[in-house]
């Protein structure tokens, strides 16, 4: 007998490659054990619902769709940075904002000293609005301690969200994310620390499961960021490139160098190392959030990304300085008016080809038999809705592993 059942229901996904959708109308889906166990048409049953199933749901007729997955977050910091998106709407430029006591510096400021419980108290409002818009599996990334205890503490108050919210959480060590003032004039010292101290440490106390590096003018070179990605590879972790974001620095070829499960931003992307991407595998992470608040006009190479069967996953960069956005939906209707994804990409985007950018393919992002029971009901009647409305709620029941999740309370108290 199945945990559960759950009937009329309008079953809908986006096809793998993103170029349609699949639609089950009067549909069926069985649960045992946190995974999915039967899917179809109800009336192909192989039995009475009070026979089949302990529980028995009926969906009143929603739609029924993949948990979401947002597989780029930056959720946990101290503070916030609405100093420079103020100051940036002036027309300050980065230096400026830093005088004034803004940027990366500012955040790190905030973050360091807290303790891992402090960490998570200050990111859970935050977690509990991407939960409230139906995400199911979250990314979450250090990166704004900049010292090992304060990483170290980051990780840990991810592991401490994860274990508060009926939530699969992904941890990534941001191990090249900004150089730390006390290392201002010894670049290379600050890269060997974090090879042999700070990958060593998240390994011997399993705080995370990939590891990523910024390649970029502001942050770190083509040569740093491989030494890291080689470091993070022989230690048994996945890794990750944030790519291309403000210039061409052969990030997406760094990213594919190295089998990196994504390669995030893409904004300044060569054919080359879409082509690489493509050869890979690596899967192309569109962060539309700070394309829009950076108001950059420089959109990723969506054509040759889709031309050459590169996999393009959304993801709301949830951060303070640049994408401070706690809506997944939102991210993927940005993503659609901005880059000019359709809506089955879009979709696709936020399930089947996010769980390939976290390494869960084939356990995570599809309505099948054997993944996770990770699935959300929504009050629309096509799968389009879900990324055309701007700031409306469609999320009405979200089921985790088999579990069906509390409502979560969108207030948001700061913490300063």
């Amino acid at each position: 007998m199945w945990d559960q059942l759950w009937t009329n229901v309008r079953v809908a996904e986006a096809t793998p490659r993103g170029d349609g959708f699949t639609l089950i109308e009067q549909a069926a889906v069985g649960v045992h054990q946190g995974r999915i166990q039967w899917i179809g048409q109800a009336q192909a049953l192989p039995g009475e619902p009070a026979q089949l199933a302990r529980q028995h749901h009926t969906g009143g007729g929603r739609l029924l769709t993949p948990g979401l997955i947002d597989c780029h977050t930056h959720l946990i910091f101290g503070g916030d940075r609405s100093l420079d998106f103020d100051l940036r709407t002036q027309g300050q430029d980065y230096a400026a904002i830093s005088a004034a006591g803004g940027g990366i510096r500012s955040t790190v400021s905030h973050t360091r000293d807290r303790s891992p419980e402090e960490l998570c108290d200050i990111a859970l409002p935050r977690a509990r609005s991407l939960l409230a818009d139906g995400v199911t599996t979250l990314e979450v990334k250090s990166g704004y301690g900049l010292n090992l205890k304060t990483e170290l503490n980051m990780l840990k108050a991810a592991r401490l969200l994860g274990e508060r919210l009926q939530v699969n959480l992904q941890p990534t060590l941001l191990a090249l994310h900004a150089l730390p003032p006390e290392f201002a004039h010894d670049r290379a010292r600050f890269v060997d620390e974090v090879i042999h101290e700070w990958i060593p440490a998240v390994v011997e106390q399993k705080l995370a499961v990939a590891v990523d590096v910024f390649i970029e003018h502001i942050a770190f070179t083509y040569a740093e960021c491989a030494r890291v990605l080689a470091a993070a590879k022989t230690a048994g972790l996945a890794v990750k490139v944030h790519a291309d974001q403000l210039s061409d620095l052969n990030g997406a070829a760094l990213a594919a160098e190295y089998g990196a499960l994504s390669a995030d931003h893409l904004e300044y992307t060569n054919g080359a190392g879409v082509s690489a991407l493509a050869a890979s595998g690596t899967v192309a992470v569109l962060l539309p959030g700070a394309f829009l608040m950076l108001n950059e006009t420089r959109r990723p190479p969506i054509s040759a990304l889709r031309e050459q069967h590169v996999p393009m996953a959304v993801a709301t960069d949830l951060n303070p300085g640049t994408s401070p956005l706690t809506s997944l939906t939102l991210a993927a209707t940005l993503a659609r008016a901005q880059f000019g994804l359709t809506a089955a990409e879009a979709l696709a985007g936020i399930t089947v080809h996010a769980a390939k950018a976290l390494g869960l393919a084939g356990t995570h992002g599809q309505l099948t038999v054997g993944q996770s029971a990770d699935f959300c009901l929504w009050d629309a009647t096509h799968p389009r809705e879900l990324t055309y409305w701007l700031g409306r709620a469609l999320c009405h029941t979200t089921v985790h592993q088999g579990r069906i999740r509390a409502p979560q309370p969108a207030s948001y108290l700061p913490t300063l």
